[in-house]
């Protein structure tokens, strides 16, 4: 038998065969330098790789750029954005002018608010009150009072019933809430069922039925009852932020490493739930604003005509007398819509600007 090693043609490439093991041509000259052996896997990886690495590098450089070696906080991310906000700082600018208005009355008002002018009095009929004159730009009241005078310190009386009834409210709403948030039970359904009955009543009616039991209206009623109507928004408010505080990682770590419950309460979630509550504060003293001057015109208010006050002015003044002279209620009006947009303006604004989920 013949040995296939022998025979002709075994053994010898044939004419035209590659073979599987070298490449034809030269290695070098096919593929680029640094590239030679790569299988196409091999090369789809690496350039994978790179694009890889040029990504994280401009992660990286966009990172450096915008970091803040202290660290950013809530409050201090929040001012940031209310900086940037427009409406912040219309709102802002409003109350601004509004609170510097009413601390320095006395000193901006051209003349005293109770005192009245011969030169005012002398003009004033049943079918006429003078408008404006040299030295009483506003013109007179009903009274031959400079009507400038009686509104810039009613400025005063408004910033005082809103910012005294705003803080009584926020005192025992967030007295109410904080006991029905950290004791929850039977002591939450109590309280959160006497906050729902109170916030069936629309505000206005519910204010209107507690100055009326008062035996003497005064401004101090305004004041109360006011600030009796903001107290369930309050209580709900802070209620529900603790109850949702009462699950947070931060306070079950602490409840087992052993610290006492008043603690947690106090130090833990009370702290965390106050935010919202101060925000919903500034959208109040706006409500404040307008609930007091509707009881004010309702004659429910101080009786003292001597006293400036915006909604005083505008029911005693304004209504009796709009016929004769209407700017005695244009006036009054327009400062009161003007406070209370401008405090509902920042109020909204640090809403957006605190709270993530109302970021727009």
């Amino acid at each position: 038998m013949t040995d296939p090693t022998t025979r002709p043609g075994v053994g010898k490439p044939r004419t035209g065969d590659t073979p599987t093991d070298q490449p034809a041509g030269n290695p070098t000259e096919d593929r680029p330098a640094g590239q030679a052996g790569e299988t196409p896997a091999q090369r789809r990886e690496r350039s994978l790789g790179r694009l890889g690495d040029r990504k994280r590098a401009r992660l990286d450089e966009l990172a450096r750029a915008t970091a803040d070696p202290g660290g950013v906080s809530l409050y201090r991310d929040a001012l940031r954005r209310l900086r940037r906000n427009p409406v912040a700082i219309v709102g802002a600018v409003i109350v601004g002018l509004f609170v510097l208005v009413a601390i320095f009355a006395p000193l901006i008002a051209p003349h005293d608010p109770v005192q009245r002018f011969d030169e005012l009095t002398r003009d004033l009929t049943v079918d006429s009150i003078p408008g404006a004159t040299a030295g009483h730009p506003f013109g007179s009241d009903p009274l031959g009072r400079d009507f400038l005078s009686r509104m810039i310190h009613g400025s005063r009386q408004t910033l005082f019933v809103g910012v005294l009834a705003t803080l009584i409210g926020l005192t025992l709403g967030v007295l109410l809430g904080a006991i029905a948030g950290a004791f929850g039970g039977w002591v939450d359904v109590v309280l959160m069922r006497l906050t729902d009955v109170m916030l069936a009543l629309p505000s206005l009616l519910l204010a209107i039925t507690l100055v009326a039991m008062a035996s003497r209206s005064s401004q101090w009623t305004v004041i109360f009852a006011v600030a009796i109507v903001s107290v369930p928004i309050f209580a709900r408010l802070l209620r529900g932020s603790m109850l949702a505080q009462r699950e947070s990682d931060h306070v079950l770590a602490a409840r087992a490493l052993g610290v006492k419950e008043r603690n947690i309460v106090l130090r833990h979630m009370l702290p965390n739930s106050l935010t919202a509550v101060i925000v919903q504060a500034t959208l109040t003293f706006a409500v404040a604003i307008l609930d007091a001057a509707a009881l004010s015109f309702l004659g429910l208010g101080d009786p003292d005509i001597n006293r400036a006050e915006w909604g005083l002015m505008l029911g005693v003044d304004g209504q009796r007398y709009f016929e004769v002279r209407p700017e005695l209620a244009y006036y009054p009006a327009l400062a009161i819509i003007v406070v209370a947009l401008g405090f509902t303006l920042l109020g909204e604004a640090m809403r957006e600007a605190i709270d993530p989920k109302n970021r727009r």
